[in-house]
């Protein structure tokens, strides 16, 4: 049995570069396809949100002379990229997923509402939410929060290519220690970078738990959603 029911699942855009220094890697793809379709077969009810910056970040591409707000309309549509091409592993590895988007652009995907985004994950299919929020200035970690919360998820699971959080970035200060739980106000004592804080604050005020593992080691999908301790919970006291 898994031990939640309904999750939102964020995917970082640059992991899935993969070995590769732009775009998609084949493998890295198959392999997201894979872990996914494991727990979708345990049952839980999984809608996914994606970054871009495998592609173009808007907030990079603005300090390169491009308007931030069409640097970020193009980075919203570089997550519906990568969500058609993940849309296509999964249905590849034999699930049922659709691809719904923040603004409209049928027939690459169909507009978002939390109605039909609910009634697809009961009917057992894989959504993947693409597009952000639909509008500039917020980023995927923003998007992913507010379509956790829409949708009534158990738990916000931020997929990463670190196995948690740190008091410091593990890859720069090798005396980092890491934590298995944190309530959102030490994130923002200690100033921990988990994610925006527009993203932090809302999942805070609406006491959405997130739960930040590795997910770039296949079988790590399946482990947390077993309940084992891989990564760090954040949430309220």
């Amino acid at each position: 049995m898994a031990v939640f029911n309904r999750i939102l699942l964020k995917l970082s855009g640059e992991s899935l570069m993969g070995s590769k220094q732009y775009g998609i890697d084949e493998n890295r793809l198959a392999e997201y396809a894979s872990q996914i379709a494991e727990i979708s077969q345990m049952g839980v009810q999984i809608a996914i949100v994606i970054g871009g910056g495998n592609i173009f970040r808007g907030l990079s591409g603005a300090s390169k002379g491009f308007d931030r707000v069409q640097g970020d309309q193009m980075g919203m549509l570089a997550t519906v990229i990568n969500s058609l091409a993940l849309n296509s592993a999964l249905q590849a590895a034999g699930m049922r997923s659709r691809v719904l988007t923040a603004i409209r652009m049928e027939p690459i995907g169909e507009y978002y509402s939390k109605q039909k985004a609910i009634a697809s994950l009961e009917q057992g299919e894989i959504v993947i939410l693409s597009g952000g929020t639909g509008n500039p200035f917020f980023t995927t970690d923003t998007g992913s929060s507010l379509r956790a919360i829409e949708v009534e998820a158990d738990v916000m699971l931020k997929g990463t290519r670190v196995d948690g959080i740190y008091t410091a970035d593990p890859e720069k200060d090798p005396t980092a220690v890491k934590f298995d739980e944190i309530t959102y106000d030490e994130i923002y004592n200690r100033n921990l970078k988990v994610m925006d804080l527009t993203a932090t604050t809302m999942c805070k005020e609406n006491n959405m738990p997130i739960y930040v593992f590795d997910m770039d080691t296949p079988g790590n999908l399946k482990k947390v959603m077993q309940g084992e301790k891989i990564g760090t919970l954040v949430k309220n006291k």
